[in-house]
């Protein structure tokens, strides 16, 4: 089994991968999805406020923002760390995996 397919004894019999993260990256990713939910959670509010509709759009385009942000924090680490061991070990195939992720997020 190669280290891409390779789960975690905890996830054995799982049907997903495993991929351990710095605390550093744990910490700062939970704390920028949690202010992007406190958006959404306030454009659902607006919404059944029936708020003005610019007000909401302006703060669902900060909540996407947000869920961008966090993307492109996880696609960059990704990159750094399975990528380079994959390529590393001769796994060349991870390359089309990071073109289909890069085009999922219109890159």
């Amino acid at each position: 089994m190669d280290a891409q397919t390779e789960t975690h004894p905890a996830c054995a019999g799982r049907d997903h991968k495993h991929t351990p993260r710095s605390q550093e990256l744990k910490r700062t990713t939970v704390n920028r999805l949690n202010r992007a939910i406190g958006q959404l959670g306030g454009v659902r509010a607006m919404i059944e406020e029936d708020r003005y509709c610019g007000d909401v759009l302006t703060q669902l385009a900060a909540a996407n923002s947000a869920v961008r942000a966090v993307s492109r924090m996880l696609l960059k680490d990704h990159l750094e760390t399975c990528v380079v061991e994959q390529i590393q070990e001769g796994n060349t195939a991870v390359i089309d995996e990071v073109m289909t992720l890069l085009r999922k997020f219109g890159a």
